[in-house]
C-alpha cells in the first residue's frame, strides 16, 4: 500500500489493547500520535540537519501547551503500509529520511509474536550530492503508561550488558490488573524507550519544557532539573534520545532503537494473573530486549519477506485495492488480541472488544477474526476457544448454550454481558459460531484432537442448534446493534451449517451418529430454501416481506468445509441481488438501515463467482477506508452513504477480511 491509498490511521506501535498507537493524519507530523482510543500516546521527532531543525513527527506542545511555536516539518512525501511494516520519507535540506515501524507479528512464530516490542528505524541520506550532518532527536511521553494524566509517575535507567541504555516510566501505584473496561489505557507495568550503548547516542529523561528547549536550540536539557513522581499532565515527563548520523552522503546511514512495554501481569483468568506467552519459560524482560535486539536483521529480513509474499498473494485472490485493505489492516487483527500462556503452557489468545463493549474472548468477535489464523496458525483460534470452553464446563455457567464471553478486559472472571440474563444472550449464534470454528480448526490444522478434548460442550451445543436452529425465536445474534430478531434467515443458516459442522467431526472421529445430524441438518437446509425464498432472492426473516434481504455471510462455510448442504446458486442467487443494493460505500447490511459491517460485506463477496464480482464488492470498502472523516483504525460498522462510522474501531474482526485468501486455497 502506497501514498495513493489513505489510511484512516496507520497503525505505528501495534502490540496488544494497551500497547497500540496510530497515527490519525495524512502527514505524521500533523497530529499527536494516539492510542488507538484517540487518546494522545504522543511521540516527536525532530532533525537536526547542518544546524536546521525540522520536525517529522507528532508536535513539539503538548495538548495541554497549545501555544507552542511548532518548528518548520521535514516534507512527507511517501507513506508505505505493509502488513507488518508502516514506512514514511520525508525530503528536505538535501537529505532524504526513512522512518520505519515494524512489529514483527508473524502469526508461525508465538514467542516473536508475543515480545512487547516494536522496531523504530532512521535511515538517513544525502539526495543533493553534497555531505550533510544530520541529527535524529526522539522522544516518547509518559502518556504511554497511565490512564489519565492525573496519575503520577516515576521513572529509571538500567544499562542491559553495556550495550543498551533502557530508559522506563511507570505508574507509582502500580495498580497491575486492577482496571477493566472499554475505553481505558493501562496504568501499570512499565513503558520502555531502548537504545544502543553509542558515543553517537545521547539520552535524556526530562519533560515537554526540555523538549520545547531541544527544539529552540537542537541542546538535550539537563535531566535532574525536574524532579520524580510527578503526574503526567504536570510538565508532561518524557524519554529522549538524540542519534548523532554523522556525515550523511549518498550512502544511506541507519540505527534502531525499540519501543517496548512490561506489563508484569498481563490477563486475570479465573482469578489467576498470567504472563505474556514470552515469558512462559522464565525469560526476563531485559533478557528479551537484549534478544530483540540482537535478532533485529533477522527479524526484518523475515519481515520483509513476509510483507512481499501476503501483498503478492492477495492482490493475485483479490486484486490492488484489496491488497491495500489487507496490508492495512493485518496489524490490527492481531494487536486486538493479548497472547498469554495458562499453567500449562498452552496458548490463550484474548480478544477485546475495542469500543463496543470491552468484553474480553467474545466468541461473536473470536468468529468473524478467524480466517486470518487459519490461513497462518490455527493454534491461535485454539488459543481463543479455551477459555470459552473452560468457563461453559464450569458450575458458573448454567445455559445449555455456549457463553457470549468470559469477561471485560483484562479479567476474564466469567461472562458479563448482558447480566448473564436469558434475554440478552445469544443462543444460536454463539453455539453455531463454537461448532463451526472447531470444525474449521480439525480442517485447517489437519487434526481433530482439539476437538476431541471438548466433545461433551460440541455436543450439548449441536443438539440445542438441532432442537432451536431451524427458526430461531426472537434473540440478538453477532449484530445485536440492529436489536433482537425472530425468523432470522442468516442465524438459521448458522445453525444449520453447526450441525452439519458437528457432523463433519464426528466423521473425523469415526462416531456413526455423525450420520443422523448431517441428515437433520439436510432436512432443515430444503426447508430453509422454501421458507426463505423471496424469488430472486432470500429474506431477512422467515416471516418478512418479500422486499426484505439481508447478507447472507454465514453460507461461506458449506462451501470453505466442504458441506454442500444449500444449492449453490442460492449463493450465486444473492449476490447478484446484492449487486443492486451496494450504496457508495459498500453493501448494507440488510434492508432495515444503510450501515454495514465490513467483515461480513468482504464475506460475502468472497461467494463471488469471478475476480471481477469480489472487486465489484471491494471497492467501495476501498473508497470508505480511503474517504472516511472517521480517522481511527479501521472500523467494523459504518454508514454505507455518509462514510461515518458508527461505532467500533480497531477490533479483530477485520482478520474476517482474509477469508478470500481460503476461497482462493480451496480453489486452487
Amino acid at each position: 500500500m502506497t501514498t495513493e491509498f489513505r489510511p484512516p490511521s496507520v497503525p505505528l506501535v501495534t502490540v496488544d489493547p494497551y500497547f497500540s498507537v496510530w497515527s490519525a493524519a495524512d502527514h505524521l507530523y500533523e497530529d499527536h500520535t494516539r492510542h488507538w482510543t484517540n487518546k494522545t500516546n504522543g511521540m516527536v521527532g525532530l532533525a537536526v540537519i547542518d544546524g536546521k531543525l525540522r520536525r517529522f513527527m507528532g508536535k513539539v506542545g503538548s495538548e495541554e501547551r497549545t501555544a507552542v511555536e511548532e518548528p518548520e516539518v521535514l516534507v512527507q512525501t511517501n507513506l508505505t503500509v505493509q502488513p507488518v511494516t508502516t514506512r514514511y520519507t520525508f525530503q528536505g535540506e538535501g537529505i532524504e529520511l526513512h522512518v520505519q515501524f515494524n512489529t514483527p507479528l508473524l502469526l508461525d512464530d508465538l514467542d516473536l509474536l508475543s515480545r512487547p516490542v516494536t522496531y523504530l528505524t532512521f535511515q538517513a541520506k544525502s539526495i543533493d550530492g553534497a555531505s550533510h550532518q544530520v541529527k535524529i532527536y526522539f522522544d516518547v511521553t509518559g502518556e504511554w503508561c497511565v490512564n489519565t494524566s492525573d496519575q503520577h509517575i516515576t521513572w529509571e535507567r538500567h544499562v542491559i550488558e553495556g550495550q543498551w541504555n533502557v530508559m522506563s516510566m511507570g505508574t507509582v501505584d502500580q495498580p497491575v490488573l486492577q482496571l477493566a473496561g472499554d475505553d481505558t489505557r493501562i496504568d501499570w507495568g512499565y513503558m520502555v524507550l531502548a537504545v544502543p550503548q553509542s558515543s553517537d547516542i545521547q539520552t535524556a529523561i526530562h519533560s515537554v519544557t526540555g523538549r520545547e528547549h531541544y527544539a529552540r536550540t537542537g541542546q538535550l536539557p539537563i535531566e535532574d532539573d525536574h524532579p520524580q513522581p510527578r503526574a503526567v499532565s504536570d510538565n508532561m515527563p518524557v524519554m529522549a534520545a538524540e542519534i548523532d548520523l554523522g556525515a550523511v552522503r549518498d550512502e544511506p546511514i541507519s540505527e534502531f532503537l525499540m519501543l517496548a512495554y512490561d506489563d508484569i501481569h498481563a490477563i486475570e483468568y479465573f482469578q489467576q494473573p498470567l504472563h505474556a506467552y514470552w515469558k512462559r519459560n522464565g525469560l526476563t524482560f531485559h533478557e528479551m530486549l537484549l534478544l530483540a535486539a540482537q535478532q533485529y536483521e533477522e527479524i526484518q529480513r523475515r519481515c520483509d519477506s513476509f510483507n512481499l509474499e501476503l501483498m503478492a498473494e492477495s492482490q493475485a485472490a483479490g486484486g490492488e485495492k484489496y491488497r491495500d485493505i489487507v496490508a492495512l489492516t493485518y496489524r490490527q487483527a492481531i494487536a486486538a488480541h493479548k497472547l498469554v500462556a495458562d499453567e500449562e503452557g498452552d496458548a490463550l489468545f484474548f480478544s477485546k472488544e475495542n469500543f463496543s463493549n470491552g468484553c474480553i474472548a467474545t466468541v461473536d468477535v473470536s468468529y468473524p477474526s478467524i480466517p486470518l489464523f487459519l490461513r497462518y496458525n490455527p493454534e491461535l483460534i485454539k488459543g481463543m476457544m479455551r477459555p470459552i470452553y473452560k468457563y461453559a464446563m464450569s458450575p458458573d455457567w448454567t445455559f445449555d448454550f455456549a457463553p457470549h464471553d468470559v469477561g471485560t478486559y483484562p479479567r476474564a472472571n466469567g461472562q458479563v454481558y448482558g447480566e448473564n440474563k436469558l434475554e440478552y444472550q445469544m443462543p444460536i449464534e454463539e453455539c453455531g459460531n463454537m461448532l463451526l470454528m472447531a470444525a474449521a480448526v480439525s480442517k485447517y490444522e489437519g487434526d481433530i484432537e482439539f476437538a476431541r478434548q471438548h466433545w461433551e460442550p460440541l455436543t450439548r451445543w449441536a443438539d440445542y442448534l438441532l432442537h432451536n436452529g431451524l427458526d430461531p425465536v426472537n434473540q440478538l445474534c453477532t449484530d445485536d446493534f440492529a436489536g433482537h430478531l425472530a425468523h432470522n434467515t442468516n442465524l438459521s443458516i448458522k445453525a444449520i451449517l453447526g450441525i452439519a459442522a458437528y457432523s463433519y467431526m464426528c466423521d473425523r472421529l469415526g462416531l456413526k451418529e455423525g450420520a443422523t445430524y448431517l441428515e437433520g441438518a439436510r432436512k432443515m437446509a430444503q426447508e430453509w430454501v422454501s421458507m426463505a425464498d423471496a424469488g430472486d432472492h432470500y429474506k431477512l426473516t422467515f416471516d418478512s416481506p418479500t422486499e426484505s434481504w439481508s447478507m447472507k455471510y454465514n453460507l461461506v462455510w458449506d462451501h470453505l468445509l466442504d458441506l454442500h448442504l444449500f444449492p449453490k446458486e442460492i449463493a450465486a442467487k444473492e449476490l447478484e441481488y446484492y449487486m443492486h443494493k451496494q450504496n457508495r460505500y459498500g453493501l448494507p447490511l440488510d434492508s432495515r438501515e444503510t450501515y454495514t459491517k465490513s467483515d461480513w460485506l468482504v464475506w460475502c463477496a468472497s461467494m463471488s463467482s469471478t475476480k471481477a464480482q469480489f472487486e465489484s464488492f471491494i471497492s467501495p470498502l476501498w473508497d470508505f477506508i480511503n474517504e472516511t472523516s472517521s480517522r481511527v483504525p479501521v472500523t467494523d460498522w459504518y454508514d454505507t452513504i455518509t462514510a461515518k462510522q458508527m461505532n467500533f474501531q480497531n477490533r479483530s474482526v477485520v482478520g474476517g477480511f482474509f477469508i478470500q485468501l481460503l476461497m482462493q486455497q480451496s480453489i486452487d
